[in-house]
């Protein structure tokens, strides 16, 4: 792996590293946060969904943003606005001085905007970065490593936030991982080219390589392709499945701590590490589901190869999950949902790349669709899993995921990932 793309990748997974940190932090010292700041459940979940509907409802404008401005100053921008929020969301002050529901409404805003400013990150690092960088055959390697990137963060922040949180309390474990943002901005600012032809270290034949099995570009992204991108059936199949794919994600990503320790009875440190184990083996998925989604592509296509690769990883998901929540033994629990959890994973890279390949030069904006749907069930999570516990019990909580799961997989039977976009494009101009 040689040549100026690699080191771009390495900022991408360096910075999607740095996201994951900043987002799953709360995620940490909720448990604590909730009884410091004298909230319930319910208002903690809808802190949750407070994120996940900021980062949902700007996914779009987000890609339009990163189509509009480029990559180098979007990611530049939110970067820099990822740490202000963090350190925003620490001074928030406690019942002393405000009533907790006014804690509440400051949490609900505060959380909105960091989900707000995260969510331009993928749209733009994927469909434009790595669009841009590296040719199509090598599309799903650098997806399934930035998804890695966020994985190993959020692995990283379980045990590092429990940790700080035990020595400076959960305001100052936010602090302290605050300026890691500006670092991001730093390094993309001064290293990527939203260009690869304009990067004074790339060679002619890695650009020649890059530009090798992508259509000939003859005209920049056009105006209304967000309208197209709407209306072409098979971005919206794929997000729809990323919808009920990502519905499990946010299960873990909301919920998966908090289970531990409060349903399951684990230590915060314990839990911490579990939590790591969980992220960590989502890593390994997201990294093998790019090497494997590069090789299906080259052996079937880019219409079998994303749709069996999906098909698969999703119902795999979905039985762990199902055996995880159903099972009395604490031990077979963990590891199954440790393995539902590597197994969603494993299907990432394809959602990406068969968007992108659909879309071709509107990949930013493509992405913002897929990226919208696939993050709304950040909201419908945070709220239904606590109502659904408290009705049913968590292991009907849990199961939910496996019918989203499920249903997902199904979808991509209709997918035509070797249907491009562009073709809408021409013949509507």
């Amino acid at each position: 792996m040689r040549g100026t793309r690699w080191v771009v990748l390495a900022i991408i997974i360096f910075a999607s590293f740095v996201a994951y940190v900043l987002r799953t932090n709360l995620s940490i010292v909720s448990e604590t946060m909730m009884h410091d700041l004298g909230m319930n459940e319910y208002q903690l979940g809808l802190v949750f969904s407070a994120f996940a509907a900021g980062y949902a409802i700007f996914q779009f404008p987000g890609g339009i943003f990163g189509d509009k401005y480029g990559p180098r100053f979007a990611i530049t921008a939110i970067a820099i606005a990822w740490a202000v929020l963090t350190i925003i969301t620490a001074a928030i002050p406690g019942t002393d001085v405000l009533s907790v529901g006014t804690i509440v409404a400051a949490l609900v805003v505060t959380r909105f905007l960091v989900g707000a400013v995260h969510a331009p990150f993928f749209p733009v690092t994927i469909g434009g970065t790595i669009a841009s960088w590296f040719p199509v055959k090598q599309w799903g390697l650098p997806n399934g490593l930035s998804s890695t990137g966020l994985t190993l963060g959020a692995a990283a922040t379980a045990p590092i936030v429990v940790w700080l949180m035990e020595i400076h309390g959960w305001r100052g474990a936010l602090l302290i991982t605050a300026p890691t943002a500006f670092v991001v901005a730093a390094v993309y600012r001064w290293y990527v080219t939203d260009d690869p032809a304009d990067h004074p270290q790339i060679s002619p034949k890695e650009l020649a390589f890059i530009k090798s099995d992508r259509p000939p570009e003859e005209h920049g992204p056009e105006k209304g392709a967000w309208k197209l991108a709407l209306k072409n059936r098979n971005v919206l199949l794929i997000t729809i499945s990323y919808f009920c794919m990502n519905y499990v994600f946010y299960l873990f990503f909301s919920w998966f701590f908090f289970y531990l320790v409060d349903v399951k009875g684990f230590a915060a440190s314990d839990a911490g590490m579990l939590t790591a184990a969980l992220w960590i083996l989502g890593a390994v998925g997201a990294t093998a589901g790019g090497f494997t989604c590069d090789l299906l592509v080259r052996r079937l296509g880019i219409r079998l190869g994303p749709r069996y690769m999906t098909m698969t990883a999703l119902l795999l998901s979905a039985a762990f999950l199902y055996v995880g929540a159903m099972s009395d033994d604490v031990v077979i629990t963990v590891v199954m949902l440790c393995f539902c959890f590597a197994f969603n994973q494993l299907s990432e890279a394809p959602f990406w790349v068969a968007t992108m390949a659909v879309s071709g030069e509107h990949a930013p904006v493509a992405t913002g669709v897929l990226n919208t749907g696939g993050n709304l069930p950040g909201i419908v999570g945070g709220m239904l899993v606590p109502v659904t516990a408290n009705l049913l019990g968590w292991p009907a909580a849990m199961v939910t995921g496996s019918l989203f799961a499920v249903i997902g997989a199904l979808l991509w039977i209709f997918v035509r990932a070797d249907e491009p976009m562009g073709a809408a494009v021409s013949r509507s101009s």
